[in-house]
């Protein structure tokens, strides 16, 4: 959904009860800085085109085709399974960013489009509003996660219900910036189906992935029809540990993986997965508002506050473990394997501002910030066309931007989430205007009483802290306006003790019409009350030094580690910009200034940091040598713009917490290629010769593997040298994730050298091993050779994968 219940459009007449504050539509804000709407511009004549292009191709818009002919009694093309039960989703989060473009930029061409999509889904629905194309295809045999029979969730992954609320999403949003009720009609149709068949002495099941609460109540809204929000209320009070109807609800990952083992009331920490997680709280959120319900208020905001304080990452990031896409323990926030899953910072921006809604806090906008600049717009590249699925704050060279996802949620919510940005700028309270983000451009904003007031920002903002607001009301007249001052301009990186600055700021100044006012806070803003007129101006000065971050002692992964901010920037070192293409061996001395820049001609144009620092290395007798050297350190969002490479966040201190560059050897030379590039969710080969051994086959920090590539008999790695070289020896240390994951140590496998154009297996007598947890080595007889090949064949059913490849 758009970024909270009302930010997409001006909404219907409010309901009796509703968010104490609203915030005003991004209908009526339009930007004009050089940092937001170029980005909400690439993702309306690039994003929205690649992910409707993607869906065609990797038929998740074939499905409705294919449901919609069994329907007409026709035999489809064929009747398989989707690649995912919920690749329906997919369609409907474009479809949903493509009406928020629509709305504030007409264009009849993908009017025409859309429309042409929405027919397909039309003609899709079973005649009492059932949609889900997996079951309609096939009814006998649909996708293996789907249940026996409708609304049955055997493993909570059929994500029946979470379709049904991406549709009514989509439906709201293409309504109200269309005025069409095609695709409306199709969502209350479904929605009345749900609420004939779950309440109250009907059906009890809950939705194995959450999002179908806050969508019913979207829809409550703009119908009218409160028996949606009743539906998403009874959803979430079903929530938790059974009893269950037999052969239901046998999750070996256990109830707290989707939230499930307490009622959503009684919860007071974040568990499982993180995008379930945060699409639950922002439901209960909506709930709250419209009900009144204050236990629901109280669970959230125990939540949030356990959330904050223990498991945020300093990028706004949530969900540290791959295992699950979830939350970790407390302060279990791993670096080169933290997850932070794009979605799960979309759902995290949901969450925050709704909380902010309920409770008119600005340490709400604070974290939701710090999410949007760095962890959300990480996740997509700055041409718009490659994504990332995990966002980690180190890398070794093993991440990369991908053009789609088997599972391709990132993109789609990418899609549907940035068009919405200017919705989060303002927010209303009866006579109080809220300034929340700093962003050029102009807003309208309607106060109680039919009063219009325009608000223009001029700002560099983020690169610069200086604001300018100009108040424009229709008629001179009292009211207040609260500008919020940003919890890193008040020496607070996020509420809460998990993050701090090593120094302290020069103060922020707040002016109106040229005289200083006061530094008096109240939930974070300066409130601004008095006889405004036009033309009368607040200014903003917020000081933008570079800053060092270091995180509470119990973050073992940041001891003796600094990190760079500067305004709500998190920065990182990257391999393009600083000597030997190498950022994982550097040591940052407290003691070395920084400064910054603006550099207009570095992707599309960033602020950097920049100073001196030491570059460590070991030497040919196993000695660490130390060099002075230039450092740079590029926005984080930005990083894998210019390939993948190494990457890292938090920086050492001191010598003691260094990882010094491996001496040279052939292997860490060469360079790796792989038979099927850049599978699965962006990895690549280069760790595997980075000469940095793992602690185990499982170590999840720095491999390489084939999955989603399960049983092939055949898949090949080559290790090309700098020149030709004698080769006799190579060990492999096989990545195997036994009780995570699908990908085992090889069936069987192979070395090949290159002898011209043609590959020949190496003359040994040793045997290809394939223990776990150490080094296979094999020798033969040696070969004068430009490269050599390793070719693995798979287990049956599961994927293989490489920590480490040496050669002698």
């Amino acid at each position: 959904m758009c970024a909270s219940p009302l930010v997409g459009f001006q909404p219907p007449p409010r309901p009796t009860r509703d968010y104490p504050v609203q915030p005003v539509p991004f209908t009526a804000v339009k930007l004009t800085d050089t940092f937001w709407a170029p980005r909400i511009e690439v993702n309306r004549t690039a994003t929205i085109p690649v992910a409707f292009e993607q869906c065609e191709r990797t038929n998740r818009v074939d499905l409705f085709v294919r449901a919609a002919q069994v329907l007409r009694g026709e035999e489809p093309a064929n009747r398989n399974p989707p690649g995912y039960p919920f690749d329906d989703t997919d369609v409907y989060k474009v479809i949903e960013g493509a009406s928020y473009t629509l709305s504030v930029h007409p264009d009849p061409k993908l009017d025409a489009y859309v429309d042409g999509l929405i027919a397909k889904i039309a003609a899709a629905q079973e005649p009492d509003g059932y949609l889900y194309t997996t079951r309609t295809i096939n009814p006998k045999q649909p996708h293996p996660w789907a249940g026996r029979e409708r609304w049955v969730l055997e493993r909570d992954d059929s994500h029946e219900l979470y379709n049904l609320g991406h549709l009514f999403e989509a439906a709201v949003a293409h309504h109200l910036a269309t005025g069409k009720k095609t695709l409306l009609s199709v969502a209350t149709k479904a929605a009345d189906l749900l609420v004939n068949t779950f309440g109250p002495g009907k059906r009890t099941t809950w939705p194995g992935h959450q999002i179908t609460e806050m969508a019913l109540v979207r829809l409550g809204r703009v119908t009218g029809n409160d028996r949606y929000i009743t539906l998403a209320k009874f959803l979430l009070d079903e929530r938790g540990p059974g009893p269950f109807p037999p052969g239901e609800r046998a999750n070996p990952r256990g109830l707290d993986y989707n939230q499930a083992q307490q009622k959503v009331v009684e919860q007071t920490e974040p568990v499982g997965h993180a995008v379930r997680a945060t699409y639950m709280y922002s439901g209960m959120a909506d709930v709250a508002a419209l009900t009144g319900d204050a236990t629901y208020v109280k669970a959230i905001d125990t939540i949030w506050q356990n959330t904050v304080s223990m498991k945020l990452y300093l990028t706004g990031g949530i969900g540290a473990s791959g295992a699950g896409e979830a939350f970790g323990r407390h302060y279990q926030l791993p670096n080169m394997t933290a997850y932070n899953e794009t979605c799960a910072s979309v759902g995290m921006d949901f969450w925050n501002h709704r909380l902010f809604l309920l409770h008119g806090d600005a340490k709400y906008i604070d974290v939701m910030e710090r999410t949007l600049f760095n962890g959300l717009i990480s996740g997509v590249s700055l041409d718009g066309k490659t994504f990332f699925y995990p966002n980690p704050l180190e890398s070794r060279g093993q991440h990369q931007r991908s053009a789609w996802f088997g599972v391709a949620c990132c993109p789609s919510n990418i899609s549907r989430f940035l068009p919405s940005i200017p919705g989060y700028v303002y927010a209303k309270q009866n006579d109080t205007i809220f300034v929340n983000l700093y962003v050029q451009g102009t807003g309208e904003i309607a106060l109680d009483g039919g009063r219009k007031v325009t608000l223009t920002q001029q700002t560099r903002y983020p690169w610069d802290g200086a604001v300018k607001l100009t108040v424009s009301p229709q008629r001179a007249g009292t009211f207040a306006i609260n500008v919020r001052i940003p919890g890193w301009a008040r020496n607070e990186p996020v509420p809460g003790d998990l993050y701090r600055f090593l120094d302290t700021a020069p103060q922020a100044a707040v002016r109106v019409n040229g005289a200083l006012v006061p530094m008096k806070l109240d939930k974070g803003y300066v409130r601004l009350a008095r006889a405004w007129k036009p033309g009368d101006t607040i200014q903003l000065d917020f000081p933008m030094r570079v800053r060092r971050v270091v995180a509470h002692e119990k973050v073992e992964d940041d001891i003796g580690r600094v990190a760079l901010q500067r305004g709500p920037i998190v920065y990182a070192a990257e391999w393009p910009d600083n000597p030997n293409r190498r950022v994982r061996n550097i040591v940052l001395p407290d003691a070395n200034a920084m400064t910054s820049e603006f550099r207009p001609s570095l992707l599309n144009g960033v602020e950097v940091i920049k100073g001196r620092a030491l570059g460590l290395a070991y030497d040919e007798k196993g000695s660490i040598a130390k060099t002075e050297q230039d450092f740079l350190a590029i926005p984080y969002a930005a990083w894998a713009n210019r390939g993948p490479g190494e990457m890292i966040v938090w920086l050492p201190r001191t010598d003691a917490y260094a990882r010094p560059t491996p001496y040279p050897t052939i292997a860490t030379t060469a360079t790796v290629t792989v038979s099927v590039p850049g599978p699965g969710r962006g990895k690549s080969p280069r760790p595997i010769n980075d000469g940095e051994a793992p602690k185990s086959s499982d170590d999840p920090s720095s491999y390489f593997d084939w999955w989603p590539t399960l049983g092939s008999k055949m898949e090949w790695l080559e290790m090309t040298f700098a020149k030709p070289s004698s080769i006799s020896e190579s060990s492999v240390y096989w990545f195997d994730d036994t009780g995570r994951g699908a990908v085992r140590v090889p069936a069987s496998w192979r070395i090949l050298y290159k002898d011209g154009t043609e590959w020949k297996p190496v003359q040994t007598t040793d045997t290809y091993g394939i223990a776990r947890d150490a080094f296979n080595r094999v020798t033969f007889a040696p070969v004068t050779t430009t490269a050599l090949r390793i070719e693995v064949a798979m287990q049956p059913k599961f994927s293989v994968g490489l920590q480490e490849w040496v050669v002698k």
